[in-house]
């Protein structure tokens, strides 16, 4: 009944609000990817200066400027209700414990600092003559790490475009089950960061002259190549010359990518087990979750046009020409779905009235018919077991029956004997 509820209130109410909010925030993000990724490295002329200046200025006042709004109103939300939580020796607002409000965060911060640092604005004053332009003497010491930030909040972006997964109970599922098993990556790097760190520190200790393992950077950047497949066949050659070096690094093969990997493998397999059982139960409270998220939002008068298409207050049909009673939603199934030779509705004749006495059941729990239908399933058990246990005890009954026949032989001979001799 609940999964019913939330799947009729998700597609006649909450979807079309939750994708209007949606539709802005994927054009936004189509509009970044235009101005950040195409645009700027395209030839540069003055229509797509203008163009690539338009669209990140429609980045920071639109986009950037909704998220500085949406945060503060949150800010100030839970502190004005006192919804705090402690984070070490601080207090911050509940909703940054979502990924979506610290994602959200963290875009609207990036999308800051790429303000600050934007070239246009340091190439203003000294623009070469080149209107618009953001490759300039005074935006050479900016443009890499504006680069690094607009990356980032690419990024960003992108992670949050997963809540589109809502969408498909099955694409929503498997989101939550990559979310579920990060956790076993996390300790497989771990894991591989110590191995990386002790083999580095081991090999830089060793008296060779490999440029490749000079010292701990080098060799621990080696090392992790080693493991992703990137170090390159001829630079194994190469390490022929030093046996030491062959031994280490093969030791660190056997651990690292027959071991470490393996056992990963092992590790994500009876993870995504055992949470591939539930992951459409997950994936429906994940819908419920947006359901109450996108409520409050949901303008009044298309709640109660749902309410009213519900028509709660006519009688409901228990069948053809059957009517029952007001205050159900009617769901049609297919006839062989749920088979019944037995009609589970128990009727009463006279008035419907609620103060009307509730009219006694005659011969209650002692009709014939239920009375034959017990004592029909009690014979069904009974031939069951006789069935069942014929069937097992067939091999021993065939030596008892052996071993009974040579007693009785054997007493009818001693009482015979005994006979004559009296």
């Amino acid at each position: 009944v609940i999964c019913m509820v939330t799947d009729m209130v998700w597609s006649r109410v909450a979807f079309r609000t939750f994708l209007y909010g949606k539709a802005w925030f994927v054009f936004t993000l189509f509009v970044f990817i235009i101005a950040q990724s195409i645009l700027g490295h395209a030839t540069s002329t003055p229509e797509v200066r203008i163009a690539m200046l338009s669209s990140r200025l429609f980045i920071y006042v639109c986009s950037m400027g909704q998220m500085m709004f949406s945060h503060t109103r949150n800010i100030l939300r839970d502190c004005r209700r006192g919804n705090l939580i402690k984070f070490g020796r601080c207090k911050i607002p509940e909703y940054l414990c979502q990924w979506q409000g610290f994602a959200s965060l963290l875009l609207a911060v990036f999308l800051m600092v790429m303000l600050c640092m934007e070239p246009v604005l340091h190439c203003m004053q000294d623009n070469e003559g080149r209107l618009f332009t953001g490759k300039c003497a005074g935006s050479e010491d900016v443009r890499y790490p504006y680069s690094v930030v607009s990356a980032a909040a690419m990024l960003m972006y992108f992670l949050l475009l997963s809540d589109l997964s809502v969408f498909s109970t099955r694409v929503s599922a498997f989101v939550l089950i990559c979310t579920r098993v990060v956790s076993e990556v996390a300790l497989f790097l771990f894991g591989l960061t110590f191995f990386v760190l002790a083999f580095a520190c081991a090999v830089s200790a060793l008296e060779q002259d490999n440029p490749d393992f000079s010292d701990i950077p080098n060799s621990a950047l080696q090392l992790y190549k080693i493991t992703l497949g990137m170090f390159s066949g001829s630079n194994f050659d190469i390490m022929m010359d030093y046996p030491a070096l062959m031994v280490a690094i093969f030791a660190y093969v056997v651990t690292t990518v027959i071991f470490m990997l393996n056992l990963l493998i092992a590790q994500l397999n009876c993870s995504y087990q055992s949470t591939y059982q539930d992951m459409l139960g997950f994936a429906r409270l994940n819908r419920g979750k947006i359901v109450t998220e996108t409520m409050p939002s949901v303008a009044k008068w298309r709640w109660q046009k749902f309410v009213r298409s519900l028509r709660l207050d006519e009688r409901v049909e228990f069948g053809e020409g059957d009517i029952g009673l007001s205050g159900g939603i009617q769901v049609w199934e297919p006839a062989s779905a749920n088979i019944t030779t037995v009609d589970m509705i128990r009727r009463f004749g006279g008035s419907t009235s609620p103060a009307a006495q509730w009219p006694e059941e005659e011969n209650a729990g002692d009709d014939e018919e239920d009375r034959f239908d017990r004592m029909e399933k009690l014979i069904e058990k009974a031939m069951k077991r006789m069935s069942s246990g014929s069937g097992s005890g067939r091999k021993g009954g065939g030596g008892s029956s052996t071993g009974q026949g040579s007693t009785s032989g054997l007493e009818e001979s001693g009482g015979g004997s005994v006979h004559d001799s009296e």
